[in-house]
């Protein structure tokens, strides 16, 4: 087992659109936080369809992007198009939807993470939660 030679006081499982802005969050509050992930070339890394927005989604990012996250503004910096959806339908379905350049937006958010003070990046994998005390010691 190996053992970091840091204590951290956050530590985020998985670099997904999720992960990536949870670890800016806790970093941006002060608090020690290590990003774990298996691969530190697929953070952030975008589906086949790399859109970002639409009726769902695009209502979460708005809401992320209103408390500081960092998704609307990396979509904004590698965006390839914008398209209004269901613009044949009334305004409460109506929705923007980006599509993005995947490694582009990879590059972006990577960059955004590193140079996050606070926040460490680092390439493992998580195989167990280690409890002390009641709550979570490490993983």
């Amino acid at each position: 087992m190996y053992t970091h030679p840091d204590t951290f006081d956050v530590i985020v499982l998985g670099a997904g659109h999720a992960g990536c802005e949870a670890a800016l969050a806790a970093a941006r509050l002060g608090a020690k936080t290590l990003l774990l992930t298996q691969d530190l070339d697929t953070i952030a890394q975008m589906s086949c369809n790399p859109a970002i927005g639409g009726i769902a989604k695009g209502q979460l990012v708005r809401e992320i992007d209103a408390l500081g996250g960092a998704m609307a503004r990396i979509t904004d910096a590698s965006a390839l198009n914008y398209h209004l959806l269901n613009t044949g339908k009334g305004a409460a379905v109506r929705s923007p939807r980006a599509q993005c350049d995947k490694k582009l937006y990879h590059i972006h958010f990577k960059h955004a993470l590193e140079t996050q003070p606070g926040l460490h990046l680092m390439q493992d994998e998580a195989v167990r939660l280690l409890a002390e005390d009641g709550g979570i010691s490490g993983v």
